[in-house]
């Protein structure tokens, strides 16, 4: 896809997939503008004051729960990458009402100004914890996912198409397991690990990026309200604790917190009956779209076991998944 004529905008842009979408991207594409919106006023002074292209960059202050600032921040925009969230989910978990209005209201006010600036495309991150979820984020980004579908019956003659991604835990992103136990090997101290046997997808920032800039190509000739879900590999908890550990570091079993879940589910069983498999992805297809749409092609997964992490035929060995974390760290 030729982004040179594109302005894209990104809400929650100084956060860990904002600030790596600009430094990988614009190593690759060269756009229009890049509008990064979001509320640290530190953050975005270091990005744009910091960057080799902070000439076509712009920092716009603001909070998705303000309707009228993403408004004008959506003028001339022609992308949108909806990144903006509460994530943390223990946090999530004791402030639901901050979590609902940031996740939820906030995505709501995101679609109505994409609608009604007319913006090309609109690609909102998700989750695996979407899918049945356990726990308040997840659910907040199962409505999410719902209100990007579903909006594109909104569009009547205008040309936006809203899609959704899904995947995982990013390795090594804010938040995630590779930094805190990285500082923790650091100190010498023991490894919490909440189940032996717990498993999860495996999927880098570089990784996540380009195929969000896959996936904006693919928009050009869809009809919006599908889900793109890439195949990756799995790994064992177990086996990232023995791939990064010295010989003496030490591990403890904590259990699962509030919300955990043992694997990671990407795609469920009743999804898979609206779903494609596009050689390296999935795509969910919107059940019963209101707005035009034309049968999809590819291979029909209907029938298929939901795509899991414990379930997945490729697994990383513990030496593939040191190679990994030495490119990330």
């Amino acid at each position: 896809m030729n982004f040179s004529d594109k302005t894209i905008l990104i809400t929650g842009g100084t956060g860990s997939f904002g600030s790596n979408f600009i430094r990988h991207f614009l190593k690759l594409h060269t756009p229009k503008r890049i509008r990064i919106y979001s509320r640290d006023e530190h953050e975005q002074d270091a990005l744009l004051n910091n960057s080799p292209y902070s000439g076509i960059l712009d920092g716009f202050i603001g909070d998705v729960r303000d309707s009228v600032r993403l408004h004008r921040a959506m003028e001339g925009v022609d992308i949108v990458l909806h990144a903006a969230a509460l994530k943390k989910v223990q946090s999530c978990e004791y402030n639901p009402f901050e979590t609902i209005k940031t996740n939820i209201l906030g995505s709501m006010n995101v679609v109505d100004a994409a609608l009604d600036m007319e913006v090309e495309k609109v690609l909102a991150i998700s989750t695996d914890k979407a899918v049945h979820p356990l726990n308040l984020y997840g659910a907040t980004k199962m409505c999410m996912e719902k209100l990007m579908v579903n909006a594109n019956s909104y569009r009547g003659k205008k040309k936006t198409k809203i899609c959704c991604i899904r995947y995982g835990n990013v390795a090594g992103s804010r938040g995630s397991v590779i930094p805190i136990w990285k500082e923790l090997l650091r100190k010498g101290e023991v490894i919490p690990i909440s189940n032996v046997l717990a498993t999860r997808f495996w999927i880098d920032m570089e990784e996540a990026i380009d195929f969000v800039i896959d996936c904006l190509g693919l928009m050009d000739y869809n009809y919006g309200g599908e889900i793109f879900i890439p195949k990756l590999p799995s790994f064992k908890l177990k086996d990232l604790f023995d791939a990064i550990r010295s010989s003496n570091t030490q591990f403890t079993i904590i259990g699962n917190r509030i919300g955990d879940k043992l694997h990671e589910t990407l795609v469920s069983s009743s999804e898979m009956e609206h779903t494609m498999d596009a050689a390296d992805k999935y795509i969910i297809y919107p059940y019963e779209p209101k707005w035009e749409y034309h049968n999809p092609k590819g291979v029909k997964c209907s029938g298929r076991n939901a795509y899991t992490s414990d379930s997945n035929n490729w697994f990383l060995t513990v030496s593939e998944i040191k190679e990994k974390f030495q490119k990330i760290i």
